[in-house]
Order: C-alpha cells, then sequence, then structure tokens
C-alpha cells in the first residue's frame, strides 16, 4: 500500500469548513489533505483520548465519499462511528473536535442532533445497512428524492452481527441504488489470483463495461428475451460466471447485490475514481476496501486492538501515558476475568462467551488459559445468549460477559433461550451504569429495569471486588440464570484478596452504629459515593445508616421489613434509569407493609444522558456523595 509523508504544514486543513471546500482542491491535492488529517487526529487523541485506530484507517475512504457526492444532500450512513472523526473534521467541526467526548463537547459518534451530516445514529454496530436501506427505499418513493443517493458505511466487525444480515438479505428484495461500503480492516481475504481476475476486478466498475451490460440488459428486455422477473436469474448466471472465472465467490453476489473488489482503501485517487465510476448505477452494490487499523502511526499499525481506544499517548514515541491512580487500581474486568480463570481451574464445565469483546472484557484471561472453553462469536449477542444456553442444556456452566448496553439486543434470547427454561447461564454484565466520554448510546442505564422484570432471573450487583468474586461464586453454585452487574472503570483499591459471601438474597450492612431515622440503601460501585456522603454527614454530626442491597432480585424482605420499622426517611441510590428500577422495587415491597419510612429515590432521570466523565455525569444527574449530603441536609431542615 502507497505510503503518504506526515511532515505536512497543514495549510489544506485548515481552508476547509466543508465538503464544498473540499471539492475546490485537485484530485492531487488530496493525498496530502488526508496527511493532514492524520496529524490532526493524532494531535488531538493523544491528549483528548477517543477511538484511534478506526478512525486513522478510514481518513481516505471519508474524503473520497465527500468528494464525489454531494452531502448532506447525498446521505453516508456510518456504522458504529469509530470511523467517522475525519468526517467530524470536514463536515463543520474540525475546531470543535478538541472538545469531542467531553461533557457538552461534540459527540464521539456521529448524532444527526448534532449536524445535518449525521444522517443516523452511530452508536451500535450493525444497524447501517437497515437504515441506510429504508432511506433509500423511501427517496425510490418521493420524487423530489429519487436522484439522492445513500451509502452505508460498514466495518468488517460490524458485518458479523446478525441485524446486518437480515439488512443484506432484503436490499434486493425492493427497488433501491443503495451503495453498501464494507471497510475492512481485519478479515482474512486471500490474496488476488492471476492477471484475469486482476482484470475482472477492474473491469466491473469502469463505466464501459457497464454501460455494454445495461444496453445488452435492456435489448433483451424490449426483444422479450428477459423479464424484471428473470432478471434476478440472470444477475445469479453472471455472478457465477464472474465466481467461475475468477476463482472467488461470496455472500453478496448470492443475494443479488452486485460485488465490487476488494480495493486498496488508502489509494485515494483509486477510491475517488471507482465511486465515480459506480455512483450512478442502478440497483444495490457493495464496494469491499481493505484497509489497516491506526495507518500511518507504525504503532496502531503494528498492534490494532490495543489503539482500538488508547487513551492518552505521546504523538512522538507512540508510549501509552497511564496516569499513577490507574497503575494501582485493578480494573472491574480484570477482577472478573481472573476470578474466572481461578474458577475454571477447578471446575472444568465452567467456559466463558464474549461478543467481540475478549480485551474489554478481560474474556482474553479465560482465552490465554482455556482455549478450549472460551468462545468469541463476534458482534452478535443474541447468538451468544443463546449459544449460552445450549451450552447450559448440555451440561455446562457459561459465564457471558457483554457489556450492558450491547446486552439490550439479547432481551427476547435472555428470556425465551435461558429464563424459562431455568438454565444455569451467568450473564456478566459490564460497562453498567454511566460509562462517561462514549456517551448516550453506551451508558448501561436500563438493565436493572428489563432484567428484574424476568421471573426466576437472579439480579446482582457488587460494591466492591470481594463482592464480585463473592457472586461469582455464588452463580457457579446456582442452577439457574443469574446476572452480575458492575461498572467499567477501577475497583475500589484493595489491599489483598478478602473472602466474603453473599448468599443469594442477602443484602449486607455497611454502616449501621448509633441511632439514625435516616438510612441509604444502595446497590452496586455507586455505594461507594454513599460511603463517602455517610462518612462526611458524621464529620457534621449527622449519623446516617448505609446498606447495601447487593441483589435486586430476589430482594432481602427481611432486612427492608426491619428498615421499614428502624426508619423514618430512606434514600436509594441506583447508577441506572431510576423508574423501574432499584428505588422502585424497594418502594413497591414498602407498600406492602403497613407502615414504611418516606423514601426519596436517586437515580437517571427519564431523560438522555450525553457525555463526560463518569464524576461530571454522576454530578450533573444527581447521584455522587454530594447529591446524598443534599438530600440528607434537606431531610434534617425538615424541607424534604
Amino acid at each position: 500500500m502507497k505510503r503518504v509523508d506526515l511532515n505536512t504544514d497543514g495549510q489544506l486543513l485548515t481552508t476547509i469548513n466543508s465538503p464544498d471546500d473540499l471539492k475546490r482542491l485537485s484530485v492531487d491535492q488530496l493525498p496530502q489533505l488526508c496527511a493532514e488529517i492524520r496529524q490532526y487526529l493524532i494531535h488531538h487523541l493523544a491528549s483528548n483520548p477517543g477511538h484511534f485506530g478506526s478512525s486513522m484507517g478510514a481518513v481516505e475512504l471519508t474524503v473520497a465519499l465527500h468528494y464525489v457526492y454531494d452531502t448532506p444532500t447525498d446521505r453516508l450512513v456510518w456504522d458504529v462511528g469509530h470511523q467517522a472523526y475525519s468526517h467530524k473534521i470536514l463536515t463543520g467541526r474540525r475546531e470543535a473536535f478538541a472538545s469531542q467526548r467531553t461533557l457538552n463537547g461534540i459527540s464521539g459518534f456521529p448524532n444527526p442532533l448534532e449536524s445535518q451530516y449525521d444522517t443516523f445514529m452511530a452508536g451500535h454496530a450493525s444497524n447501517s445497512i437497515s437504515a441506510a436501506l429504508g432511506m433509500a427505499i423511501a427517496d425510490k418513493n418521493t420524487p423530489q428524492n429519487q436522484n439522492r443517493k445513500t451509502v452505508a458505511v460498514i466495518g468488517d466487525a460490524s458485518i458479523s452481527g446478525g441485524l446486518a444480515f437480515e439488512g443484506l438479505n432484503n436490499a434486493s428484495n425492493n427497488p433501491n441504488d443503495l451503495l453498501i461500503i464494507l471497510n475492512d480492516n481485519e478479515m482474512s481475504i486471500d490474496d488476488n489470483v492471476g492477471a484475469l481476475h486482476r482484470y475482472l476486478t477492474e473491469m466491473t466498475v469502469s463505466s464501459r463495461y457497464n454501460r455494454l451490460r445495461d444496453r445488452v440488459y435492456r435489448l433483451f428486455k424490449r426483444k422479450g428475451i428477459i423479464s424484471d422477473t428473470g432478471k434476478g436469474r440472470i444477475l445469479r448466471f453472471n455472478n457465477s460466471l464472474k465466481a467461475l472465472i475468477s476463482r472467488r465467490q461470496n455472500i453478496f453476489e448470492g443475494l443479488n447485490i452486485r460485488y465490487f473488489g476488494p480495493f486498496d482503501g488508502h489509494d485515494v485517487h483509486k477510491l475517488v475514481r471507482i465511486l465515480q465510476e459506480i455512483k450512478d448505477m442502478k440497483g444495490p452494490r457493495l464496494l469491499h476496501l481493505n484497509t489497516i487499523k491506526g495507518y500511518g502511526f507504525e504503532a496502531a499499525e503494528n498492534n490494532p486492538a490495543a489503539w482500538h481506544a488508547p487513551g492518552k499517548f505521546d504523538p512522538e514515541t507512540g508510549e501509552k501515558i497511564v496516569s499513577a491512580s490507574k497503575r494501582k487500581c485493578m480494573k472491574w474486568q480484570d477482577i472478573f476475568g481472573n476470578t474466572l480463570v481461578k474458577m475454571a481451574d477447578k471446575n472444568p464445565d465452567i467456559c466463558a462467551i464474549t461478543a467481540g469483546m475478549p480485551s474489554g472484557t478481560s474474556v482474553i484471561k479465560m482465552m490465554e488459559k482455556f482455549p478450549d472453553r472460551t468462545f468469541d462469536v463476534g458482534i452478535s449477542e443474541g447468538h451468544a445468549v443463546t449459544f449460552a444456553g445450549g451450552l447450559a442444556a448440555g451440561g455446562k456452566h457459561p459465564f457471558v460477559a457483554i457489556y450492558s448496553s450491547f446486552l439490550q439486543r439479547s432481551y427476547d434470547n435472555i428470556i425465551n433461550d435461558i429464563a424459562i427454561q431455568g438454565l444455569p447461564v451467568t450473564i456478566c454484565i459490564d460497562r453498567a451504569g454511566l460509562v462517561g466520554e462514549d456517551g448516550v448510546t453506551h451508558h448501561g442505564l436500563f438493565d436493572l429495569v428489563y432484567l428484574r422484570a424476568i421471573p426466576n432471573m437472579t439480579v446482582a450487583s457488587p460494591m466492591d471486588a470481594p463482592s464480585l468474586r463473592a457472586l461469582m461464586r455464588e452463580a457457579e453454585q446456582l442452577k439457574a440464570p443469574m446476572a452480575i452487574r458492575y461498572p467499567r472503570g477501577n475497583a475500589p483499591e484493595e489491599p489483598e484478596e478478602q473472602e466474603i459471601f453473599l448468599p443469594q438474597g442477602k443484602s449486607r450492612p455497611i454502616y449501621t452504629q448509633g441511632d439514625s431515622d435516616i438510612a441509604v440503601i444502595s446497590i452496586g460501585e455507586i455505594g461507594n459515593e454513599a460511603v463517602k456522603a455517610v462518612k462526611y454527614l458524621r464529620e457534621e454530626n449527622i449519623n446516617v445508616h448505609h446498606y447495601d442491597l447487593v441483589y435486586l432480585k430476589p430482594l432481602d424482605t427481611e432486612m427492608l421489613s426491619a428498615v421499614a420499622n428502624r426508619y423514618k426517611y430512606l434514600i436509594t441510590i441506583e447508577d441506572g434509569i431510576v423508574s423501574g428500577g432499584m428505588g422502585s422495587s424497594v418502594s413497591e415491597y414498602m407498600h406492602t407493609l403497613k407502615r414504611y419510612p418516606q423514601i426519596i429515590k436517586l437515580g437517571i432521570a427519564d431523560h438522555w444522558v450525553h457525555h463526560g466523565t463518569v464524576s461530571e455525569l454522576r454530578k450533573q444527574e444527581n447521584i455522587d456523595s454530594e447529591a446524598i449530603i443534599n438530600t440528607v441536609k434537606q431531610i434534617v431542615a425538615n424541607k424534604l
């Protein structure tokens, strides 16, 4: 692949405030612009971290798309958004890019509320083909929009998701001119075979070939040799012939989607030419590009997985910058991964499943120690859960590690393929609660609500590292489904591995010394905010008690009955949506009693939360220690 010198002066990029400015450049100036964009990305992402590798790999593609297409009239639909930073920079947000993923700054993902160039929300994988197909068909049925173009850009990992296959399966069912671009930066692709194959690859995008192909089709149709109904058969024959000659078959042509490629996704001259050639073609088609994650930055090219979202780094050396506090603490995911390996060492029936996130969930630790008992199913959360159900039905005990916001895609599978059958599957819900800079599409705010509604499902959340280990051991003994949720980031410091026991449905008192009319009930890691608040209030001579509920389901009704008789005021706090969550569950039970305290519920209100640091968002949403302190002081002042 052709390399570009990154030592440019940046004079082109500073003149680009919209795609119209980009179109004023000559094609020969585009490599320099791509180099400047990469320098800009490196400079900003080194100090304000984001998704590095994918965006670095999609620079030429983004430039070519905006150069050839008339955006925002023509629509680009990005899948996920990890690859869309260049898109933001070229569409009027170059200066704002320094604020991306920060409180009140621009989002790290495409968002239609932010810009007219962002056509669809792109926080989760695999939705671009379905969304873009809907737009393309809508335009076909709107007279004034019939010449509008729609392009779906999907990364190769996203193409493995079930929704992407559903979109592909329907792409040729209704008339549309959708272009799907497969940005392939990981899949193993065989080398092109022979000169004839290279010739066919080039020929299929040439205007002469496609004009001839179209004339032959219209001639056959006029003479009655072929009808619209028979067109699919001719296309399939044509695709089969091309596959036979080129010695390459693919699923896209089997679905009557014209296929072009693969091409070098870092040759911006070729990309512009190809896009111009296929832009006005009729019918659904797919352009396959080979790109390199982290292209243009050696450290990222050499280790793309680690440079997906690397955090802060030295832009000259590529050395990652790790704060002293992060060195001391252990991440929640690592506590899970280490504990699972120890459990699996003693129990040969334990296995692990992840949906495309072996490193992010620390299932990689199981993969290294027990590769035959560890399964990465890709971006297929529904399949992950049902597959786990099958393993459990076969006598195994699977632990399924999935991010909270991604688990939402598998809700039906949890109900039908695990819960109804009572199968011993443990769902380990990573990134639960507010996740910070990834923002609205990634916060794990709903799992407590939607899981507590499922009969016979045990739902728990640890407040600290010993609690997580204890809950995993409890899940191992439980012959029924269980969900354990824990947040992103570091767990509270722990001098040594303590061993505690948390039996199903039992809470634990954290601080109950002395007399008090007020108690706080927390669930999960947010309980550490309550610990800080209770300690601060004691220094202010205000005594408040604190209970860690641990299990949302089944509820510790014995503890709650005792609490109802002991306190006048009860504050519940949870890192999740407050409506229908832990506070609601406690309140529902209290209402079954004859006497119960006044309940104040702290949690995420009925609105969408955007991006910022976790501490900033907790303060904004009134679920930090300060919010508890203020609530208690209002109670003491008889204002609540």
